[in-house]
């Protein structure tokens, strides 16, 4: 009898939290905090800079809804390492609403932003229109082909989840084909991969391809001489990562053909079918994959805009980061374009997520009567990861290279993702990895 008891109260305990939890998420879901009369803030993107401003805002006397056609915040930086098989999806994703939980003027809503129309202050998405009093558009960038459309219909992109696991999915196809394929020439191009793009990406992408196969599948396909697998990284210009110092660029390279990468600069790629990779000096590549990661541009809402547009398609800003004949209006990130010490700002997430901080606080001012504060960008430096104990560091005149680099990528890049849980696993995968030359994710799905 006792233990019914013990039992029923346990359950009751239960269930009144649980009543409790959700109709404080109803609560948290309805209007309340614009019918006190506080200001509407709509931020557009889960991304870093979106995410940034939300979180900021966090008691301020403003209503903030965040949208993203996408229900989680994904850590892009990582994302090359789920093409290659190192990482689960979901261990660089977290759900956004879990993410504003600790926010109690913060919401979330799943929705794709079709147009902004500016002079109404109103959104109008696929799950109806959104008014606004003040705006953050931190919509980020996509895949930029330079008008080529033969490489933007049969290449394969590096901007999202589904992206990376399609080619994830494709890579290990390739193998499985190969296993069985009795032509040679077939065979050949089936294990040969072409990365465009010799910046961070491309050069991250092509390293761990490089060590996936020659630490790992050669165990998976003992009948394949894995030789004959070729990984090539072309880049249009003179050098790798670009934005490095020299130096930096040549032990990029160097550890790359160390690994079994081929880097071929000057070289760009002219067009693509399915059976070759064409190069505009004349070079023909027979494969059957080309990574395109040359790079990026603003996504298309920065055209419906009707505002003066910059380098990549992207919206050119006030300092302060709002559009000049919209000061209620902010743009920031990969979308923004404004420039600094002589240049454009980078489409790295450390501008995102400064920017992000001051928005925030700029939306503070504008409520409180306050003048508006000026983006100055901090650079923290640039990095890039060659593979395993191979990486490149530079922040001002500080130059680093290969192990000590290398654990300063990963320690940068674990602390930066969102979630104590995303971050045990990826250590975990990462120490897997290391120890045992195994990656556990070669799953071939049908997502």
């Amino acid at each position: 009898m006792q233990i019914r008891r013990i039992v029923s109260l346990l359950l009751g305990g239960l269930i009144a939290g649980g009543t409790a939890l959700v109709m404080r998420e109803r609560r948290r879901d309805t209007n309340a905090p614009a019918l006190r009369g506080w200001p509407r803030v709509v931020v557009v993107g889960g991304g870093f800079g979106g995410l940034r401003v939300a979180q900021k805002l966090a008691g301020a006397p403003a209503d903030v809804l965040l949208i993203d056609r996408h229900n989680y915040h994904c850590f892009q930086p990582l994302l090359y390492q789920v093409a290659t098989a190192a990482l689960e999806p979901e261990a660089i994703a977290y759900p956004i609403r879990r993410i504003l939980r600790g926010s109690p003027n913060a919401r979330f809503r799943m929705a794709a932003v079709q147009r902004v129309c500016l002079e109404e202050r109103k959104l109008l998405t696929d799950e109806g229109p959104i008014d606004y009093d003040y705006l953050v558009l931190a919509a980020g960038s996509t895949t930029n082909y330079f008008g080529n459309q033969p490489i933007a219909e049969r290449s394969f992109g590096l901007k999202n989840l589904d992206e990376a696991v399609a080619l994830r999915n494709h890579i290990l196809e390739c193998f499985e084909r190969a296993s069985a394929e009795p032509d040679e020439a077939r065979r050949a191009a089936l294990l040969t991969f072409v990365v465009a793009g010799g910046g961070p990406t491309g050069v991250e992408f092509a390293g761990a391809l490089a060590e996936l196969i020659r630490l790992v599948l050669v165990h998976d396909y003992p009948g394949l001489d894995l030789k004959e697998a070729r990984v090539l990284l072309i880049e249009g210009g003179p050098a790798l990562l670009a934005a490095m110092a020299p130096s930096l660029q040549k032990e990029a390279q160097r550890a790359l053909l160390q690994k079994g990468v081929e880097v071929r600069v000057n070289a760009q790629v002219k067009d693509v079918d399915a059976e070759a990779v064409y190069l505009a000096d004349g070079t023909v590549i027979r494969t059957n994959t080309l990574v395109w990661a040359a790079g990026v541009r603003a996504t298309d809402i920065a055209k419906e805009l009707g505002t003066p547009l910059g380098k990549g398609g992207r919206v050119r800003v006030e300092p302060t980061l709002q559009l000049a004949d919209h000061p209620e209006v902010f743009v920031i990130g990969d979308l923004a374009y404004l420039e600094d010490k002589g240049g454009a700002l980078p489409m790295i997430a450390p501008v995102a997520i400064q920017q992000g901080n001051l928005v925030a606080e700029n939306i503070r001012r504008l409520i409180a009567g306050q003048p508006l504060a000026r983006f100055s960008y901090r650079d923290p430096g640039k990095m890039a990861t060659v593979g395993r104990n191979a990486a490149v560091f530079e922040y001002g005149r500080l130059r680093l290279r290969g192990f000590l680099a290398w654990v300063m990528w990963l320690t940068v890049h674990l602390m930066q993702l969102v979630g104590f849980r995303n971050r045990l696993v990826v250590l975990v995968n990462w120490a897997w990895d290391y120890l045992f030359f195994d990656r556990a994710v070669r799953l071939i799905s049908q997502r």
